[in-house]
């Protein structure tokens, strides 16, 4: 896993900057991987653990396997776009074990 997720800081204030997270997840079930995007990691990884995602719901527990971090929501999307995209083949395998920034 790229960084480490637990105990980042989230802004509660009104106009504080929000960070936005892409974030790729493995099914300890099925070891099948989901990807996704949130501006508060942690409550979005416990959501998915806690079945609150209707199509992860039977395929938890989930661990995070990668997240990248995003200044905008926008190139964050763009980003959980661009990953998707791979398919799961060569680029995304390399992704997940760090050989690819």
């Amino acid at each position: 896993m790229r960084g480490e997720h637990r105990g980042l800081v989230y802004p509660a204030q009104r106009g504080a900057h929000i960070m936005y997270f892409v974030y790729i997840l493995r099914s300890l079930k099925d070891y099948k991987y989901y990807i996704g995007c949130t501006s508060n990691l942690d409550r979005r990884v416990n959501e998915h653990n806690a079945g609150k995602t209707l199509s992860l719901r039977n395929r938890r527990p989930l661990e995070i396997v990668y997240y990248e971090r995003y200044d905008n929501q926008t190139e964050a999307y763009k980003r959980e776009k661009q990953i998707k995209s791979y398919k799961g083949g060569g680029s995304f395998r390399k992704l997940i074990n760090g050989e690819v920034a």
